[in-house]
């Protein structure tokens, strides 16, 4: 049986980065109140405002049943608001509030000094290739399997 030498194992590396970043920003936002994925859904907004609820979790890795809990704690507390009639089938788009902006603000400028922290050691050309590479990995396996089955095949 063949073992994973952890040390060099690529996913295992990742996984430990994302693991890394995630405590890291954790540790930014609590002071702030603030959870990484109430975090996520409102940079999303802010970027794309007239998310529905599916594309907000999708985008902020949850499910949709806690994306819409989220979302409605974040309606309650003034920090989003979401159209009371869909207006194509269910969907509510749904848009950052003056206060979410403000929240998010703050909330931005400590997450960036995090991503800076993570990315000190690399100077403009290497930060800039490792988002290539990390986007050539998202996309090699967001690719159905059987177009990797067939791009593995002899």
């Amino acid at each position: 049986m063949s073992q994973v030498e952890l040390d060099t194992s690529l996913g295992y590396l990742l996984k430990q980065a994302s693991s890394t970043l995630h405590a890291s920003m954790d540790a930014v936002l609590r002071p702030l109140g603030m959870t990484i994925t109430e975090y996520s859904c409102l940079e999303l907004l802010a970027q794309r405002p007239g998310m529905s609820n599916s594309a907000l979790a999708r985008g902020a890795f949850v499910s949709r049943q806690s994306m819409n809990v989220l979302l409605r704690s974040m309606e309650r507390s003034g920090f989003i608001s979401r159209a009371q009639q869909p207006q194509a089938g269910r969907i509510l788009p749904t848009e950052l509030t003056p206060a979410g902006e403000q929240r998010l603000r703050a909330a931005s400028s400590a997450v960036r000094a995090v991503e800076q922290q993570m990315i000190s050691g690399f100077d403009a050309q290497r930060q800039a290739e490792l988002g290539i590479l990390l986007k050539a990995c998202i996309e090699a396996l967001a690719a159905p399997l059987s177009e990797r089955e067939t791009a593995a095949a002899p």
